[in-house]
């Protein structure tokens, strides 16, 4: 008697609230009610992302498997077959339930009870899952969980109707859980501006994992507070013989679904641009490399691919391929970089565009030599970017000063992030150098490390009259019934140049798609057209040098040059072709010119001069 006083006081005051706890879960489900995630969609409202709602089917072998709960499936097959059972009120049904049950509980063994209820609801559920019987059977009666999946993400309106089987005939054990599948409409379109979802496991209060949708990657990981609302919930009360009974006031808080996110890009745009960059790659032996294209006056970004690439709805080799290479790869530039020096000299008012330098083949200097593959003799500033002189452009940086002279490259946006909101971009690198010989280097392209969305950036400022704009992925928030939460407008970072530099600077770039400069095989029949091409050698880190023959070839361009409606940056990582010399105007320029034609036509920009075949350089 003292041992069981002892106990009594036990669990009625020492163990009180751990046994509350565990009769609430007992006689306590919380169904979690997903919110709907948010579209994403393009410039033009065309869908990328959308959610549907899907269900999967759980077993809970603790109901399933328990006589006092299963008996209530036999007893409504049971009292459902009596005569009078259709014209009875809902309040009789469940009155002659409990009776019947009542009578199977004292006549049938426990076992009896529940392999008849087992029997019941396979038979009621295998065909609607699309299983045989003694599939569905194997399936539940031999796994060792208590609580286990047997089909997810099953369509709403299959999963409603199963619900409904499952209510009508009070079958037991079957739970339904609630989520959202994200699907891709173009998955292998936009992939890394996009990005993915997955899923995330939780606890409910009564201790049961679920699983919760949350963005993982690009636009999906970068605006999850917008897109993902706020889950719902319904709470289940059972009575104490295992019957669920309505729930108390407040037990139903509905979800509220995410915002729409609409895109900058234009899908027709980024089609354009990733068959072209496929073409591209596959003609030059490349596996890696992207393309920018950008509205210079707003910073929206019009289309952005990059390679490797996968397909979102599958989500395969996702450690290389989802590598974002127009934000994350960090690379010397090579000649596209020799903007800075040349336009930094015209800000200044150290050169104009006509004035002369000399720019001989090699060029000592006190304890290091610049040279050029070509000599380039008496070259205008022009003309510096049209041969793109590396002694000529050293010279201008050098009247610049190593201070000066970084003042523009960090004001053209490098070394630091460009702020386009996707996750994981690349700062590059940009340390004003201590040696000589570095600074040297930079004026050209070597020492700095660059991005491609850094470089389209860069471009924007000449092509967009002298402003930094911070480029833009997103254009709006919007409601579900139309109303714009959110507009993301035009951010202007600063000047670095005059719009007066800023034309000079298109002037001497329209020169280098000209006979005698780097970039003819970049020409738009019909348009005038900018550009500059950019050649380096690829950084081993291994070794801190550099890998024989292997090249990071590129090309910046805008058009029409008077009055840019975009900026296009391609970049092609270590070309592997023997039909071509490795240079930015033979692999990357030839790219740029496909995708621009393409463009122009599909923007209908008007022409801006005659088509003349002559003026057509294909080499």
């Amino acid at each position: 008697m003292s041992a069981l006083s002892a106990r009594l006081v036990q669990i009625q005051l020492v163990d009180r609230q751990r046994y509350a706890e565990s009769s609430a879960k007992a006689y306590h489900r919380t169904e979690i009610i997903p919110a709907i995630r948010g579209m994403i969609v393009d410039r033009n409202e065309q869908p990328i992302a959308k959610s549907v709602p899907v269900s999967s089917i759980y077993v809970d072998k603790n109901h399933l498997l328990d006589p006092k709960l299963a008996a209530f499936g036999l007893a409504y097959r049971k009292a459902s077959q009596e005569p009078g059972w259709k014209a009875a009120s809902e309040e009789d049904r469940i009155r002659r339930i409990h009776q019947v049950r009542g009578g199977i509980l004292s006549s049938e063994t426990p076992d009896s009870i529940v392999k008849k209820h087992m029997a019941l609801a396979i038979g009621e559920l295998a065909r609607p899952l699309g299983m045989r019987r003694d599939e569905l059977r194997d399936k539940i009666e031999k796994s060792r969980a208590t609580w286990f999946a047997i089909k997810k993400e099953i369509a709403d309106d299959e999963a409603e109707k199963l619900r409904q089987t499952v209510d009508d005939n009070y079958i037991q054990g079957i739970e339904f859980e609630n989520s959202i599948k994200r699907w891709y409409t173009n998955p292998e379109l936009a992939v890394h501006i996009t990005g993915f979802t997955g899923e995330v496991e939780e606890k409910t209060p009564e201790g049961k994992t679920v699983r919760t949708m949350k963005g993982r990657f690009g636009i999906e990981s970068a605006v999850e507070e917008y897109l993902a609302g706020r889950d719902g919930r319904r709470e289940h009360q059972r009575d104490s013989r295992g019957l669920v009974v309505p729930g108390e006031e407040n037990s139903l808080l509905p979800p509220r679904a995410g915002l729409n996110v609409k895109l900058t890009i234009d899908l027709s745009m980024q089609a354009i641009v990733a068959e072209e960059l496929d073409a591209g790659l596959k003609k030059y032996g490349s596996k890696k490399g992207a393309v920018i294209v950008m509205d210079p006056k707003t910073g929206e970004i019009l289309a952005m691919a990059s390679r490797p690439d996968f397909d979102l709805n599958h989500k395969k080799n996702l450690q290389e391929a989802s590598f974002n290479y127009a934000i994350q790869a960090k690379y010397e530039p090579g000649s596209t970089i020799k903007i800075i020096a040349t336009a930094a000299a015209l800000e200044e008012g150290l050169v104009t565009p006509n004035t002369i330098i000399n720019c001989p083949h090699v060029l000592q200097e006190n304890r290091f030599t610049v040279t050029d593959s070509h000599s380039g003799g008496q070259l205008s500033v022009e003309q510096i970017l049209q041969k793109s002189n590396n002694v000529g452009c050293w010279k201008l940086a050098k009247q610049l000063g190593v201070k000066r002279f970084y003042e523009y490259v960090h004001n053209f946006g490098f070394g630091e992030r460009s702020g386009i909101l996707l996750s994981g971009e690349n700062p590059g690198s940009a340390t004003v150098p201590t040696l000589p010989i570095d600074f040297s280097r930079a004026a050209y392209g070597y020492y700095i490390g660059v991005t491609p969305i850094q470089m389209a950036t860069a471009y924007s400022v000449i092509a967009g009259g002298g402003n930094l704009v911070e480029p833009r992925i997103v254009k709006e928030l919007i409601a579900n019934d139309g109303t714009v939460i959110e507009h993301f407008g035009t951010k202007i970072r600063k000047r670095v140049i005059s719009e007066s530099t800023a034309k000079k600077m298109r002037s001497a770039l329209h020169k280098v798609t000209l006979p005698g400069g780097t970039a003819t095989q970049s020409c738009v029949p019909g348009y005038k057209n900018c550009g500059k091409t950019g050649t380096a050698y690829k950084f081993n880190p291994e070794t801190k040098g550099y890998f024989k023959n292997t090249y990071i070839v590129s090309f910046a361009g805008f058009m029409p040059a008077d009055d840019p409606a975009f900026v296009c940056y391609v970049v092609v990582d270590a070309p592997t072709t023997t039909e071509v010399s490795h240079y930015g105007g033979t692999i990357a320029a030839p790219i740029y010119s496909n995708i621009a034609k393409r463009l122009a036509a599909h923007m209908n920009l008007p022409q801006t001069e005659p088509i003349d075949d002559k003026t057509i350089v294909n080499r």
